[in-house]
């Protein structure tokens, strides 16, 4: 039985400029200069450089305003997806005879480098083996991890050359095989452990009495080395304060891990660009968005006269009634794109300004204790928008300030109340405790107990534990591993 009802539903749905609006602020400036090229490749309808904007958006819109007959493009019929999937690959892209044969080649060579484990393997062509000690020693190379360790047991490895390699062999044979790969360069690679990679480095060095006492400490005393016991050291190996400092001296110039000291021909060199800038001048502060951030986009004059002229012819065939509707989509497309472009443009620099205003005695100033607590809900109240817009404005944007390029993210962080009942920011207590650590006696480095009765003393009641998270926030060890000599 057929039955009538009515249902109301309430939903909310995203507006095709608002999914733009979304992908596009949160992306920095390469990034976003990546996806203004995709679109202007992909969308003929949407085109760069100075243009009369004005007269070719109106041209635009009379079209629309003058159209009187009865085809009409529905929503539905226009993919969105064609304009915002970032997924999305033109077939041009995937021709192989898109090009005439006259053409240059523009492809870009890529630099392929060697790898860590292979300029090993390269180094071994030079030491005489025998066939049995070469595949222990290709294997030995193998196991070598990116730090320069082998952190595997001599008997996994025994095993592992039985089972993978077919090669029988004893831990006898394996550790001789490892002295040999032990002399390749960098010094210190292919040690089982931070103690014996310290040791080989300073056995390759010229013996001096420093370097053999710095020897000795880490063969019979790594544990008080570490621990910095130095009255121990110093009475266990008979030596004064200075002769020990001057063995510490050359233990802190090994590297802990030789692997990295190697890059090939691999070398990775991240550029970061502002997206903001600001400048003191007069006393005032001034906002700038990075030119880069503001592209001039104009609807193409040429579609636009496309499209009137097959709105004024009268018979109208499938074919150009199925041009029609692709140069409307992208010339929605194309509109679309750049209003988002405005909108971003807008959001970003209130935002910005927002922050910048909020935290104005220290761009003033650059001192860190002058930072406010912030955090992502105070500035979108202020500029009247989302938080998620602000967390999109922040997350992954730079500016550069006279005290350097800074990610925007870094200025917010929460508050606590000090003895006056006000609100300071967290920051501004890492860096007090900061400055107290530096100017600290490391002969007796101060503990979080002291540390927090300092900073209570100054008008910040936070407790040890407090103390203790902040100092390995900021990377500090603890007061053992501070002390020096």
């Amino acid at each position: 039985m057929l039955k009538q009802h009515l249902q109301f539903k309430l939903s909310q749905k995203l507006s095709p400029q608002q999914i733009q609006l979304m992908k596009l602020i949160q992306l920095p400036t390469q990034a976003f200069e990546q996806r203004l090229k995709q679109e202007l490749e992909e969308n003929p309808a949407l085109e760069s450089g100075k243009e009369d904007l004005d007269n070719a958006s109106d041209d635009y819109e009379d079209i629309y305003d003058n159209e009187s007959d009865s085809e009409t493009i529905a929503a539905d019929d226009i993919n969105i997806d064609d304009y915002l999937s970032d997924d999305e690959v033109p077939d041009y892209r995937t021709q192989s005879n898109n090009y005439s044969a006259d053409d240059d080649e523009k492809s870009v060579p890529y630099a392929s480098g060697t790898t860590f484990n292979q300029y090993l393997i390269n180094q071994l062509n030079t030491v005489y083996l025998n066939d049995e000690e070469w595949a222990i020693a290709e294997f030995l190379v193998g196991s070598v991890d990116e730090s320069g360790y082998i952190r595997r047991p001599i008997s996994d490895i025994l095993d592992d050359l039985a089972f993978t390699q077919n090669v029988f062999t004893d831990e006898e044979t394996i550790k001789k095989v490892l002295a040999i790969v032990q002399e390749l360069d960098p010094p210190g690679v292919a040690a089982r452990s931070l103690e014996e990679c310290l040791i080989i480095q300073l056995e390759r060095k010229e013996i001096t009495p420093s370097i053999e006492l710095a020897i000795a400490i880490l063969k019979k005393s790594f544990d008080q080395f570490t621990k910095k016991h130095y009255k121990k050291l110093i009475q266990k190996h008979n030596v004064t304060e200075e002769e020990l400092k001057d063995a510490i001296t050359e233990i802190e110039k090994l590297n802990p891990k030789p692997g990295g000291s190697y890059s090939g021909n691999n070398r990775i060199i991240e550029h970061v660009v502002p997206d903001f800038s600001i400048r003191i001048v007069e006393g005032e502060l001034e906002l700038s968005l990075n030119g880069r951030n503001a592209p001039e986009l104009h609807v193409s004059k040429e579609y636009s006269n496309m499209l009137k002229g097959y709105k004024e012819s009268k018979d109208k065939t499938k074919s150009q009634k199925d041009t029609v509707l692709f140069i409307k989509q992208k010339l929605d497309a194309a509109k679309w794109f750049i209003d988002a472009i405005r909108q971003r443009q807008q959001t970003l620099f209130i935002t910005m300004n927002a922050i910048m205003q909020y935290q104005k005695e220290y761009f003033l100033t650059g001192d860190e204790r002058n930072l406010r607590p912030m955090i992502l809900k105070d500035i979108a109240d202020k500029i009247d928008m989302d938080v998620s817009t602000v967390s999109r404005v922040a997350n992954s944007k730079y500016v550069d300030t006279p005290y350097g390029t800074k990610l925007i993210k870094e200025y917010f962080s929460e508050s606590m109340k000090n003895e006056q009942g006000e609100d300071v920011s967290t920051k501004e207590i890492k860096k007090i405790l900061e400055t107290v650590i530096k100017n600290e006696e490391k002969r007796k480095p101060l503990t979080d107990d002291k540390l927090a009765a300092i900073l209570k003393d100054k008008g910040y009641p936070i407790a040890r534990r407090t103390v203790a998270k902040y100092r390995e926030q900021l990377g500090i060890p603890v007061a053992r591993l501070r002390k020096e000599i």
